[in-house]
């Protein structure tokens, strides 16, 4: 795979993955592209085939899996989704630096390929905090707030094992994790506008 080296970016739901990302991709127009993913749920409204995700069949998917097409893929509330290596080498192919946005299994699915990407994780100060950022955002049911800690607390535990990841941004001052996302990337960004002048 030629081209900038992509970025895996975890972290727990409410981190501020989200917020960091918009505002890298607004500083750095035309740097970085997302790989769309597959999905074997159905498209919400306004959601485009291809632009938001692939949307297929779970037959199609499984397919795809046992092919190896999938660098990463998961299952939530009964529906498949995936990463196929295809849609990274999309954004590669652009000269864009690849951004994949996966859960902490997905990145240890990504470990086992030859990706060779950024491992960076943003993570909450703690968990009281992201409960707190969580609540304030009134999205959720008390079920599934209830969850997405579960699945944080876990995230929090394996993102402290040695190796996993290159980086790990303790994101309690947005102005530092920007700081600090920034620079672990700027070698890629330096590539990438260097290419395109």
């Amino acid at each position: 795979m030629s081209g900038p080296r992509p970025v895996v970016l975890s972290g727990p739901s409410g981190a501020g993955k989200s917020t960091l990302l918009k505002r890298l991709m607004k500083d750095y127009e035309g740097v970085f592209g997302f790989s769309v993913s597959h999905t074997t749920r159905n498209p919400r409204p306004g959601e485009e085939d291809g632009k938001d995700y692939h949307f297929v069949t779970r037959e199609k998917m499984q397919e795809g899996i046992d092919n190896e097409d999938f660098i990463e893929n998961a299952e939530f509330s009964g529906n498949m989704y995936g990463t196929s290596k295809s849609s990274i080498e999309d954004v590669q192919a652009q000269n864009l630096i690849c951004i994949l946005d996966v859960d902490i299994q997905g990145v240890k699915n990504i470990k086992k390929t030859d990706l060779n990407p950024i491992y960076i994780s943003i993570q909450p100060p703690s968990l009281e905090i992201l409960e707190k950022r969580l609540r304030d955002r009134q999205t959720e049911t008390e079920e599934s707030l209830q969850k997405r800690l579960e699945a944080a607390r876990i995230d929090m535990e394996l993102s402290k094992e040695p190796g996993v990841f290159d980086l790990i941004i303790i994101n309690d001052d947005l102005e530092e994790a920007y700081e600090l996302l920034k620079s672990a990337l700027m070698e890629e960004i330096q590539k990438v506008q260097d290419a395109n002048e």
